[in-house]
């Protein structure tokens, strides 16, 4: 069972100026431009740390980056090839993370563990500590509520958040989490029973508070039993710009490509980098041929493989309900759309 405890928000960077000693720090914060990122943190004095609003990305870049080097490799007449790893894996403590996110990265913890782990990925994830935060009030296009993966969670955090205005509950869940709580035990206090009440109304609010009422379970099963009409796909396809902005806001988007790239005339490196199934070049084969009709099968693709096949593989949709899909596109081809109208809504 998670122990509970209550942290003041006066002592709040108190705590994380001592976590930032062992830990690089990262949290959402609001850039000059108005915008909420999750940011690495120098200095508790000047950022901005936002609790408030929904960054607009989540903490995937941090576990699995645009852009990664895979390893460098050299030969030379003597020597075929020489291949040389260096990890970059830095132990870092993630505040402010939503439940939506964090049932994201548990999610990803699962696709990079299928046949063989992913020491990149891993390299980085056994060297975080996530902090999670409660959602009281649920943003504008959010739906965690159907997803399963929110407003608060039961279990996968280090450490669990619920706002209480001048404190906040802490819940333990992993060794990390406990572990820290045993260190600063001095930033904590024992929990009351106003204390209790108080989370569980939070709770109950927030569960009300939901402004989108997206149908989840029905679309899946809907897809479950029979096909989609192919003039949904066809509608949704004619409105998709390929930019590959829902991919790469997306949280549980996994998919990449894998280039080489010569640095000299006898050394190299490989390199990964995200790809997306809206991309017309996606299943382009080497000759260029593309088997996929782009136009109607790639959002195809994206929207089967959220509802669908992951259900089908891990028993749960890869869709965490955090709505910036909603948000970014320009074109309206978001996944309440597709549920919408693979229900009968729209």
């Amino acid at each position: 069972m998670n122990d509970h405890y209550i942290l003041k928000k006066d002592h709040l960077n108190s705590l994380l100026r001592r976590l930032m000693k062992e830990y690089r720090l990262v949290a959402p914060t609001k850039n000059p431009h108005g915008d909420t990122l999750f940011s690495i943190i120098d200095s508790i004095e000047q950022a901005h740390i936002d609790l408030a609003s929904q960054p607009q990305g989540s903490i995937k870049p941090f576990l699995f980056p645009q852009q990664e080097v895979l390893f460098d490799y050299e030969h030379s007449a003597t020597i075929d090839y020489h291949f040389e790893h260096t990890p970059d894996s830095i132990p870092t403590a993630f505040f402010g993370v939503r439940s939506c996110d964090l049932s994201a990265v548990l999610y990803m913890d699962v696709i990079f563990s299928q046949k063989k782990r992913d020491p990149y990925y891993f390299e980085k994830r056994n060297e975080a500590i996530i902090i999670s935060l409660a959602c009281n009030e649920p943003f504008a296009n959010c739906f965690c509520n159907a997803t399963k993966t929110g407003p608060f969670l039961e279990y996968g955090f280090d450490l669990q958040l619920t706002d209480l205005n001048d404190r906040f509950m802490v819940e333990t869940g992993r060794a990390k989490g406990c572990e820290i709580v045993k260190r600063f035990q001095h930033f904590f206090e024992p929990v009351e029973e106003r204390d209790s009440k108080a989370q569980y109304q939070a709770f109950l609010e927030a569960r009300s508070h939901f402004k989108q009422q997206v149908h989840v379970e029905q679309a899946i099963k809907r897809l479950a039993r029979e096909p989609i009409p192919e003039e949904i796909w066809e509608s949704l396809s004619l409105r998709c710009q390929d930019c590959g902005g829902c991919a790469y806001l997306c949280p549980t988007c996994t998919c990449f490509t894998i280039t080489d790239l010569a640095t000299s005339a006898s050394s190299g490196r490989r390199i990964r980098s995200w790809d997306a199934c809206t991309f017309s070049g996606f299943t382009r084969m080497a000759g260029g041929h593309n088997p996929i009709n782009s136009r109607t099968h790639s959002i195809k693709q994206r929207f089967l493989h959220k509802l669908k096949y992951d259900v089908q593989e891990h028993g749960r949709p890869s869709c965490v309900g955090c709505g910036r899909c909603v948000g970014i596109c320009f074109g309206g081809v978001d996944i309440i759309r597709f549920i919408n109208k693979a229900c009968g809504q729209n």
